[in-house]
């Protein structure tokens, strides 16, 4: 069995990672979704990376820590302290030390890709549904538990010194209108230098496609020897 720390994206309560723990579950293993102090302005990146080691179960086990979205920013300082296997970036965003997450934006050019890709798809990228939600079904978006997301974390330069030295995946979805497939492609090539897993979904396809999800996570596990 092996344990999957399943970091948020900025204001998200964990609940939305529900559907992946029952999937993962399913496949003999244990996902935890971690609850970070998104709301909380004292809150810095190392907070959140308290949060994680925290929630930890410490049970002799090397967890697989994923990181979505905004957790992209989160994982990877959390990797060490909790003797990660593996760290796993769904749809998550790839820093570099001494970026502040707020710089993020500008730097990868993502607002430009979201308005080029809103503008071929035909909808409009000032709407969250249709930014966040475009595969959900519309009873779960009902569900989903939003929190204020507090600046604190955005403003800092990322403290790490480099990408965590362990094996590193990321899982891309393909119909993810907030980073949209070729914007995300270039981000992956560039920062990361690996190639991704590609899986149908939006940005939240933790609740539209679970099982696929929760298919990739397990093939991240390092396996014995």
């Amino acid at each position: 069995m092996t344990n999957f720390l399943l970091i948020p994206g900025g204001g998200c309560d964990p609940s939305y990672w529900r559907l992946v723990v029952g999937a993962l579950a399913a496949r003999g293993h244990r996902g935890i979704p971690v609850d970070l102090p998104c709301e909380d302005d004292a809150a810095d990146l190392s907070d959140y990376a308290d949060a994680v080691v925290a929630q930890n179960p410490r049970d002799g086990t090397r967890p697989v820590v994923v990181a979505h979205s905004l957790g992209g920013f989160t994982g990877p300082l959390a990797c060490a302290r909790v003797d990660a296997a593996a760290l796993v970036y769904v749809s998550g965003m790839i820093p570099r030390p001494g970026e502040r997450p707020g710089q993020w934006w500008e730097a990868t050019g993502c607002e430009e890709a979201q308005r080029a890709a809103a503008e071929a798809g035909g909808y409009d990228a000032d709407d969250p549904n249709a930014l966040f939600y475009n595969d959900v079904d519309a009873a779960l978006v009902a569900g989903v538990v939003e929190r204020a997301q507090s600046d604190t974390p955005m403003l800092a330069p990322w403290p790490g010194d480099a990408l965590p030295d362990l094996p590193t995946r990321f899982v891309l979805f393909g119909d993810d209108r907030f980073f949209p497939e070729p914007f995300m492609r270039a981000v992956v090539a560039q920062r990361l230098g690996v190639v991704p897993a590609v899986m149908p979904g939006g940005h939240m396809a933790m609740l539209s496609h679970p099982a696929e999800l929760a298919d990739l996570l397990v093939a991240a596990v390092p396996s014995a020897g």
